[in-house]
């Protein structure tokens, strides 16, 4: 299967990056500066661009089968770049006829606010990342309303480690059992899951250990 991958030098990016070619996949790896993935593969493309950029968007889209997005803003904490970039990203798969998207946000959007406890709620999404919650809040609405074949992961905390597969998805908003935390090798794990498996078309699982 042929994916690009927006993102594709951050942690979670890098992650489905290395685990997609390990798999057999052709990817081809979009960021600002991708000399920093440090991945030689045959099947690996290096795809230099600004994801504000839509032209180049455009381009890296060419002869894809799946999009997957795993934007980020760095250590910046203000910003549209997730939103502004997805809807870039959106545009661009319809002009070149393209339909599955699978699009990593974060665990607290919409009904999976439930689940976070008072620090996340208040003192991390309420206080110091309230406008990187915010910017989620606004891809998520853009992925939804886009018409395309969309699924959103919503994963919890980040964490360092490797692939363990051992970790609970699509738990409601009710739940309060979850540990709020996962690794990135994990986040990769089981969005690449969902390059063979429709269970979660036009849903947005909740992720988290």
């Amino acid at each position: 299967m042929k994916l690009v991958v927006f993102g594709a030098t951050g942690n979670v990016g890098q992650q489905v990056v290395k685990q997609a070619l390990e798999q057999g996949h052709e990817v081809t790896a979009f960021a600002r500066n991708p000399l920093k993935l440090d991945i030689k593969h045959p099947k690996l493309t290096l795809f230099q661009g600004d994801v504000m950029d839509s032209a180049r968007v455009q381009q890296a889209l060419q002869g894809q089968d799946i999009v997957v997005c795993t934007l980020g803003s760095g250590k910046k904490l203000t910003g549209m770049v997730r939103s502004q970039g997805t809807q870039n990203i959106i545009l661009a798969m319809k002009k070149c006829g393209m339909k599955r998207l699978i699009c990593q946000t974060t665990l607290g959007v919409g009904e999976s606010w439930g689940s976070l406890d008072f620090y996340w709620k208040y003192i991390m999404f309420g206080l110091i990342l309230r406008n990187v919650f915010a910017d989620h809040q606004r891809q998520e609405e853009m992925v939804q309303n886009s018409g395309l074949d969309w699924t959103i992961i919503r994963p919890g905390a980040f964490i360092e480690g490797s692939v363990t597969g051992k970790y609970r998805h699509g738990f409601p908003g009710t739940d309060k059992t979850s540990k709020l935390k996962i690794t990135h090798a994990d986040v990769a794990d089981f969005i690449l899951k969902q390059l063979v498996d429709d269970v979660y078309l036009h849903q947005a699982p909740s992720l988290s250990y």
